[in-house]
């Protein structure tokens, strides 16, 4: 089961409700992440649903496990009404539309605050300087440098880190509100989200040549007979482990003559900080 369909009743947003707006993956996985801590959640999608259904249906079940969907088209009278209906009793918001696709639904910091002045509003956009200017994870990954051409990203570092500053944003807005607090919204940009994570590429530990490139033997990826070896040797008692255990050999040779339950088993043993994968 995945750590985020856990069950958070009792936790320490239970009592709160939640109405998200949001599609895809960055806000599901926020609102699932306060799931756990006990939000209750209505997911909204248009007629059109969720464009995460039909790309990944497992991944789409996952991220709405445990919140009532409906389906409202807000460009209709009929929708509006339903969804202002559950914003009246709603705590926090979460959206991930541009700002000027929210406004011709009439989503706005004043409606939402005539409506309902204790509602909380989390806003992900994708960026928070120019937040009408479209783009995607694949995209903040490669302007902030987490993508080395042509290489495509193993994973969605943008989303699910703007994901977390999303949830923690929720968390803040509530519990500023609880106390007496004014503030009821707050934005969260998925390119500044990947900035963060970009900053040891930033400061040359990452970036070709730096102390966590690979450009030192003690912290690189090598080949064995079946599969890779993660060697993170870096601190000093660890590398000196691992020059003994090499002896007069270097460490591409020693490991490519391993395969990786030979690998894990010595790393174990020697009690070195090193990993071995199948192909």
């Amino acid at each position: 089961m995945s750590t985020l369909s856990n069950s958070g009743s009792g936790g320490p947003l239970s009592g709160f409700k939640g109405v998200s707006l949001a599609a895809n993956i960055p806000g599901p996985v926020a609102a699932q992440l306060l799931r756990r801590e006990g939000l209750s959640l209505v997911k909204v999608e248009p007629p059109a649903g969720d464009m995460l259904a039909g790309a990944a249906p497992a991944l789409y079940r996952e991220l709405a496990e445990g919140f009532q969907v409906q389906t409202l088209d807000l460009r209709r009278a009929d929708g509006q009404a339903r969804f202002q209906e559950l914003l009246h009793g709603t705590d926090l918001l979460i959206t991930s539309q541009r700002p000027g696709a929210l406004n011709r639904l009439e989503v706005t910091q004043e409606n939402l605050a005539a409506l309902n002045p204790r509602l909380c509003w989390v806003e992900i956009v994708g960026d928070t300087e120019e937040p009408e200017v479209p783009g995607h994870d694949l995209t903040y990954q490669l302007q902030v440098g987490l993508v080395r051409p042509p290489q495509m990203p193993t994973t969605l570092l943008a989303d699910l880190s703007g994901a977390q500053e999303a949830a923690r944003a929720g968390l803040a807005l509530l519990l500023g509100r609880e106390r007496g607090g004014p503030e009821r919204h707050r934005q969260v940009g998925l390119k500044q989200a990947a900035h963060a994570l970009a900053l040891p590429v930033r400061h040359g530990l990452t970036a070709p040549g730096g102390w966590l490139s690979g450009a030192q033997p003690e912290y690189r990826v090598y080949p064995l007979k079946d599969g890779w070896a993660g060697v993170a040797a870096l601190e000093p008692h660890f590398a000196a482990r691992l020059r003994d255990t090499l002896g007069e050999q270097t460490a591409e040779a020693f490991l490519a003559n391993l395969n990786v339950e030979e690998c894990n088993r010595l790393a174990h043993q020697k009690d070195l900080p090193v990993h071995a994968v199948r192909d």
